[in-house]
């Protein structure tokens, strides 16, 4: 919290952080980082194990797996399909072991707006096969056994009149998916991991989250299926930007002198601005194929 302001994160590594810079050890809470030298990539996983766990880190229990790789902001092809391999082998390990399960990826967000694209964007460039499956067998792809990949762009409420729990969950009812890829914007509390961090997750997504506007949410109680969400921040908020000026002066403070001092910085009209970098389009056109590369590698 910032005084009544809470700097917003969808990242559950950065809820963890706050903990580390104190060394304070968290209850039912697992932090492994591990560096790849090779790729220049951070990975951490965090697993919650425990419902108290699950309230200090203010998110569901799971596991959440977060690449920071400041490199995917430089437009290398080679660069980016060797993550789109890390995501490859970090989602294979959420997926169901059956080699012929049934996949629904649904993109979530507004096409109209660049920052909120990347679901939208992501489903244009995966590998559809489950009609062809459906009618023809796993022969038709040149495989004994196939995954078979829908996908569903379902909008946002003021486009549609429906949430997108009600949309997503009439398509399960018909199509019976054996798990749900769900992929988003996400919003971060730090600006160096603006458009460079991807987050993968067994505990479903909430649409809107990234901007503090909480839809009915996608996870495994609501869907009675898996589901795994993936999403890169794509914004953050100006308590962030704010948060993040200061942060040298405000390590010095008190923790009421912190808090009273950001509560007359930071007016109540700023909690509403979100911002994001001015290459938006660029960036999100080349990190969506990089994120569908990945799930076609690992639907494959």
């Amino acid at each position: 919290m910032i005084g009544k302001f809470k700097v917003r994160t969808d990242l559950a590594m950065e809820n963890g952080e706050k903990f580390e810079k104190d060394q304070v050890e968290i209850p039912g809470v697992e932090i492994k980082k591990r560096y790849n030298r090779g790729r220049e990539l951070w990975t951490t996983l965090v697993k919650i194990e425990t419902e108290q766990g699950a309230r200090l880190m203010e998110k569901p229990m799971g596991t959440y797996i977060t690449m920071e790789a400041p490199n995917l902001a430089v437009p290398d092809d080679g660069y980016h399909r060797e993550i789109s391999e890390e995501i490859s082998r970090c989602l294979k390990k959420m997926l169901p072991k059956d080699q012929d399960c049934s996949v629904l990826v649904v993109g979530l967000g507004n096409r109209e707006i660049t920052a909120d694209a990347l679901g939208p964007m992501v489903v244009d460039n995966l590998r559809i096969n489950r009609h062809i499956v459906n009618e023809y067998g796993a022969a038709a792809m040149g495989e004994d056994h196939v995954i078979r990949v829908s996908a569903l762009v379902p909008g946002v409420m003021a486009q549609t009149g429906m949430e997108t729990q009600e949309i997503v969950q009439g398509v399960i009812e018909e199509t019976k998916p054996d798990v749900l890829v769900v992929i988003d914007a996400l919003a971060a509390r730090s600006i160096k991991r603006l458009n460079c961090t991807i987050q993968l997750t067994d505990t479903g997504i909430s649409p809107g989250s990234g901007v503090g506007n909480y839809r009915n949410g996608l996870n495994r109680e609501t869907m009675k299926i898996p589901v795994i969400g993936i999403g890169v921040p794509t914004v953050v908020d100006a308590a962030t930007i704010i948060h993040d000026a200061v942060a040298e002066l405000l390590e010095s403070l008190e923790e009421s002198e912190m808090d009273e001092f950001l509560s007359e910085l930071i007016s109540p009209s700023m909690m509403t601005m979100y911002v994001t970098p001015k290459d938006i389009d660029e960036t999100v056109k080349r990190l969506s194929f990089t994120i569908s590369e990945g799930l076609n590698l690992a639907f494959s």
